[in-house]
C-alpha cells in the first residue's frame, strides 16, 4: 500500500464534503462535517481502531498498546471558508496512516495512540476557535454554548442537532494522567519550507495571539449635505486603525498584525457611516511585545476616536499566549527527520493550532509539511505527494522511538 498516495486520495474524498458547491466550506456540526466523519471513521476502523465521538463532535479513535500510556495525535476537520483540502485534514490522515501502518505489520507499541480529528479549530460557524481542543483539554467555556451561527441557531442547539448533549460538554474532557504528549502534522502555511528545499520542518514554537473585534460609532448622515468639519464618521476611524495596525507589524520584526473582517453600517452609498465593525489580529512569538503593540493599538483608537467625535468599544474574542514545543518531543522529531535522510529545520509557527490548547494539559510537539508557494486558507493550497510520504515516515519512526 502507498500510504502517502491513499492520504492524498483521502483528502480529495474530504474536500468533497462541503456545505458551498463549488468551494470548500466545512463548518462546525453541519452536514458537511456529518459527511467527513462518516468516511474518516470507517478509515480509522480500517486502521484498526475503536472509534468514538465525543459530545463537542470530536472524532476519537484508538490504537491499544501493551502499556497504560497514551500518546495523541491528529488535528482538525472543519475549515475556513471557500478552503484548501489540507490544513487540517491532512494532519488527520497522516496519522490514520502512521497507524495503518503499524496495524499491518502486526505491530503493539508499549502504548496506546489516540487519533484526535478535532470538531472546530477554525472557528468559523460561531467565531469559537480550538472549540474540539478546548473540550478535550478541558477549557471550554459554557457561555458559548449560548452563541448563534449566521442563521441563528444556538452552538447547544447545534451540538444536539449533530448528536451530542451541549449539558455534557464539559464530561468530553481527557483527564491528563498517563499521556505521553501530543503531536500534530499541520501544513506550513508559509513559505519558509520551500524556500529551504525540505519537505518537512519541526515546530519550536508557537505565536500567541489576540483577537479582537473593535467598533467606531459615529452618526450616520446625507453624503451630500453634511460639511466635512461636522461629520463623525465611523469609518475614518477605523481606516486609521488598519493603517496603523499595518504601520506596527512592519516596524516590529516578527509581529503581523491583520483586519480580516470590516463591517459598515448602514452600508449605502449616500450615506455617511454612523458605524463601522472590524475585527483585529495580532500574532507574535513574543507574548510581550504582541502584549505592548496591542495596548498601543487600543490607545491609537481611544486617541482617533476622541479626534474625529467618535465613540470606540473594543471586545476581546481570544487570547492565546506563545506556546513552546516539548524540548523531548522536538528532539525526537529531528531525529526522526534525520533517520529519513532529512534535513531537520526548527521553525516557529505564526499559525494557531489545536497544539496551543492542547500544550495546558501534556507536552505538545508539531510537524510542518511543505505547501507550494506557501498559500493556506485558499482553494490553490497545494502539497506533493511525496513530501507526504515524508511525514508519515517521520511519525512512524517517532513513534516507534517513544
Amino acid at each position: 500500500m502507498n500510504f502517502a498516495e491513499v492520504v492524498m486520495q483521502h483528502c480529495d474524498v474530504l474536500a468533497a464534503c462541503t456545505d458551498e458547491p463549488g468551494s470548500i466550506t466545512r463548518p462546525f456540526a453541519s452536514d458537511a462535517m456529518r459527511r467527513a466523519h462518516q468516511y474518516v471513521r470507517e478509515w480509522m476502523r480500517e486502521a484498526g481502531m475503536t472509534v468514538t465521538r465525543d459530545n463537542v463532535g470530536n472524532l476519537r479513535a484508538r490504537y491499544q498498546g501493551t502499556g497504560e500510556a497514551t500518546l495523541l495525535v491528529g488535528s482538525h476537520l472543519d475549515s475556513v471558508r471557500n478552503a484548501g483540502r489540507y490544513d487540517g485534514p491532512l494532519g488527520v490522515m497522516v496519522a490514520v496512516a502512521a497507524v495503518q501502518r503499524l496495524r499491518d505489520a502486526g505491530k503493539k507499541l508499549p502504548f496506546a495512540v489516540e487519533v484526535i480529528a478535532f470538531a472546530d479549530e477554525e472557528g468559523l460557524r460561531f467565531g469559537t476557535t480550538y472549540l474540539g481542543s478546548r473540550a478535550l483539554a478541558g477549557t471550554f467555556d459554557e457561555r458559548d454554548l449560548e452563541r448563534a451561527d449566521a442563521g441563528g441557531v444556538t452552538m447547544a442547539e447545534a451540538i444536539r442537532a449533530f448528536g451530542g448533549d451541549p449539558e455534557k460538554v464539559q464530561s468530553d474532557r481527557r483527564p491528563a494522567e498517563n499521556l505521553l504528549g501530543y503531536v500534530e502534522v499541520h501544513i506550513e502555511q508559509g513559505p519558509v519550507l520551500e524556500a529551504r528545499g525540505l519537505p518537512v520542518g519541526i515546530v519550536s514554537g508557537i505565536a500567541g495571539q489576540s483577537r479582537m473585534e473593535i467598533t467606531f460609532s459615529g452618526e450616520a448622515g446625507h453624503a451630500g449635505t453634511v460639511p466635512m468639519d461636522r461629520r463623525r464618521d465611523a469609518l475614518t476611524g477605523a481606516a486609521e486603525l488598519v493603517l496603523a495596525a499595518e504601520a506596527a507589524a512592519t516596524t516590529e520584526p516578527g509581529l503581523v498584525a491583520t483586519v480580516g473582517k470590516l463591517e459598515v453600517e448602514p452600508g449605502v452609498a449616500n450615506v455617511i457611516p454612523g458605524r463601522a465593525t472590524f475585527t483585529l489580529d495580532v500574532r507574535h512569538a513574543d507574548d510581550s511585545v504582541r502584549a505592548r503593540a496591542v495596548e498601543a493599538l487600543l490607545s491609537r483608537a481611544r486617541d482617533s476616536a476622541r479626534r474625529r467625535k467618535l465613540a470606540v468599544e473594543a471586545r476581546s474574542v481570544s487570547d492565546n499566549a506563545a506556546v513552546r514545543c516539548a524540548p523531548r518531543l522536538v528532539a525526537l522529531l529531528t531525529r526522526a527527520v534525520k533517520d529519513c535522510g532529512q534535513r531537520p529545520l526548527e521553525l516557529t509557527s505564526g499559525a494557531g493550532h489545536d497544539a496551543v490548547v492542547m500544550a495546558s494539559m501534556t507536552d505538545v510537539g508539531m510537524l510542518f509539511v511543505r505547501c507550494k508557494g506557501g498559500v493556506s486558507h485558499n482553494p490553490a493550497e497545494s502539497v506533493q505527494t511525496s513530501d507526504v510520504a515524508v511525514a508519515i515516515d517521520v511519525l512512524s519512526r517517532l513513534l516507534e522511538s517513544l
